[in-house]
């Protein structure tokens, strides 16, 4: 059977007087995508730090691929790839350049030009660092980190900046990079990134693991009811009101907080019975960033500094 990827136990940071990292534990599983999500000052990047080999921890166990990063780091480093959030290369560097400048750095057989299509760039080998998109830089970045064929990839905000299309490519290159084998461990600012790619979750806060598991399961499991949006026509809201069932103004129209689906079918009976009209009516359930939001009693933002 093999060993998880990372096996993370009691884990602490200190910084002076400051508990950065409050006796973590958890466990990131081969061949998933797992994201760490905090908002600032959580903790989360001195725990990617510590398990990238780049920052000691005061106390606690980091695991890689079933080695100890304190013991055999050097081991270590030749197996993880690192896609940093300010990554960037020369500007006058070709990207077949670029990958070869990496691999010359830190070794790996990988063809260049092979790595660059894995990574959607197959078009652009002799195009200069400066003439690329930021979509493509960010591809680049990713390529960079897969020089030496790594068995975990670790991607620190790599959609940050880039417009939806950008993103969206980054999401396909992900994708692609689980459908090879490879574990991704991902720290993002964007709640729907995270939901859509991740296998699992964690949520820090205050130096904690304050919730974990799949992005179904901690909605599910903090999900405070259904959210249902009703557009319509004269007499609307005080019908609505004349349910008990908490109600908001939502631009055209109103918000009614329902404890599940019998609520709502009550909400739908009530206005055919009035005779009330209404233009669509919207159900959904929580979010994981509402689930975020509900824990922490922050939003996602920038990292700590």
């Amino acid at each position: 059977m093999y060993a998880p990827a990372v096996v993370v136990k009691g884990l602490v940071k200190h910084y002076g007087d400051v508990r950065a990292v409050d006796g973590i534990s958890f466990t990131v599983g081969r061949g998933e995508v797992f994201s760490l999500l905090g908002p600032n000052g959580a903790g989360k990047t001195t725990t990617v730090e510590i398990i990238e080999g780049l920052r000691k921890a005061d106390s606690g166990t980091v695991k890689v691929m079933g080695m100890d990063i304190r013991k055999r780091r050097r081991e270590i480093l030749k197996r993880i790839g690192v896609l940093p959030q300010d990554f960037s290369s020369f500007d006058n560097l070709t990207v077949i350049e670029t990958v070869r400048y990496f691999q010359e750095l830190f070794g790996g057989g990988t063809d260049a030009k092979e790595l660059l299509k894995a990574v959607g760039l197959g078009g652009v080998e002799k195009r200069l660092y400066k003439e690329l998109s930021g979509g493509q830089k960010r591809r680049l970045g990713i390529a960079t980190a897969l020089v030496s064929d790594p068995e975990i990839v670790f991607l620190d905000e790599p959609t940050t900046g880039l417009d939806p299309r950008g993103r969206r490519e980054i999401w396909r290159v992900i994708e692609r990079l689980k459908e090879r084998g490879k574990t991704v461990f991902l720290t993002t600012h964007y709640m729907e990134e995270a939901e859509a790619l991740s296998d699992r979750v964690a949520i820090m806060s205050r130096g904690k693991i304050i919730a974990i598991g799949s992005p179904g399961e901690l909605i599910e499991k903090h999900e405070k009811g259904l959210k249902v949006t009703v557009k319509g026509g004269r007499g609307l809201e005080d019908v609505v009101k004349s349910l008990g069932l908490p109600v908001k103004r939502e631009g055209e129209g109103l918000q009614i907080a329902c404890s599940g689906m019998r609520d709502v079918f009550t909400l739908l009976r009530t206005l055919e019975e009035s005779h009330t009209s209404f233009n669509t009516l919207q159900v959904r359930g929580a979010t994981l960033e509402e689930v975020f939001l509900d824990l922490t009693g922050e939003r996602l933002g920038g990292d700590e500094s």
